[in-house]
């Protein structure tokens, strides 16, 4: 849930009356949105792709710069046809979202095919809290409803949207309302800790590819490039001894999608903290590489530049 303490000391949640009202608009037209049969949303889905591919050009100096960085054995046509296929689901993805806030559970079980559970529920009858690892790849905010087939309670890392209130609220009624819980990023650790003590079984769910600041000791090579990563969870992960799983989400169709559940530590204890990550990174890369056109392109992934005190994870 929305952290209230942060909001109201947080000079970046202060909205005057004007921008609240627009913002409080905006999100009454994505109720009305979210209600619309399927047929339509991706309807409008297609006037937003040629809106934002042929008249905005959406951030295509930062998308193309990550896709050349990324694959510098493709040719350029090859590579604007990427950005072509990503422009496209990008607009799926962000009236996906909306959708979200209505979906009904029969409907989101014809379009989510969740595989690999099995392993976590003998964790949960062990009171075994476990890690999931995502990243920003395919349509990661339906999954969400993994929620009710899961046997762990579903902890949701996210970052606090500031300076939008009531967007903020919308969002989060839409991933809440399969039974998980947000946890802001600030809280992930103590919130881990706290069901483990309390011996009851939680799944902390952490897209960890978002950027850190550049001051983080962990740096190494990411699709090619210097890269900075949060260490949160190889220290979460060996400090609770939480198996660790990787989530990785398949796109089957238009508004289809599969969730696989794979582990990749069982007894993290054992393991050098650093092929925590390392394994992870590498097992995202394997996939974006496979269809990287449901990579989150459009995001400063790579903004930073490592200190020359800090050295290179390999």
């Amino acid at each position: 849930m929305v952290d209230e303490s942060l909001r109201k000391k947080d000079k970046r949640y202060h909205e005057g009356f004007f921008k609240r009202l627009v913002n409080g608009l905006l999100v009454m037209v994505l109720k009305l949105v979210a209600l619309l049969p399927f047929w339509i949303i991706y309807g409008i889905a297609d006037f937003f792709y040629v809106i934002i591919r042929y008249v905005i050009g959406y951030r295509k100096k930062v998308i193309l710069d990550n896709l050349r960085h990324t694959f510098p054995e493709k040719g350029e046509v090859e590579i604007r046809q990427i950005m072509a296929r990503y422009y496209r689901h990008f607009c799926d993805f962000s009236l996906e979202t909306i959708k979200l806030h209505s979906i009904s559970a029969k409907e989101m079980d014809k379009r989510l095919v969740v595989k690999g559970l099995e392993p976590t529920l003998q964790y949960a009858k062990q009171g075994r809290s476990i890690m999931l690892l995502g990243f920003h790849y395919n349509n990661w905010e339906w999954c969400s409803s993994i929620q009710r087939k899961a046997a762990h309670k579903l902890l949701m890392i996210v970052n606090p949207i500031r300076g939008n209130y009531a967007f903020e609220k919308f969002i989060e009624h839409s991933r809440g309302r399969w039974g998980g819980e947000s946890v802001p990023v600030h809280k992930s650790a103590r919130t881990a800790i706290q069901y483990v003590k309390r011996g009851e079984p939680a799944v902390l769910w952490l897209a960890a590819d978002q950027t850190p600041p550049a001051n983080s000791p962990f740096w190494t090579i990411f699709l090619n490039r210097e890269a900075p990563f949060f260490t949160g969870p190889e220290k979460i992960a060996i400090k609770t001894n939480q198996p660790i799983f990787f989530l990785h989400l398949k796109k089957t169709g238009r508004g289809h999608y599969e969730a696989e559940f794979s582990l990749l530590f069982d007894d993290p204890s054992k393991v050098e903290s650093k092929d925590i990550l390392l394994t992870y990174i590498r097992k995202m890369e394997e996939v974006i590489r496979e269809t990287p056109e449901f990579y989150l392109w459009s995001h400063r992934r790579w903004k930073h530049k490592r200190p020359e005190d800090i050295e290179l994870t390999v």
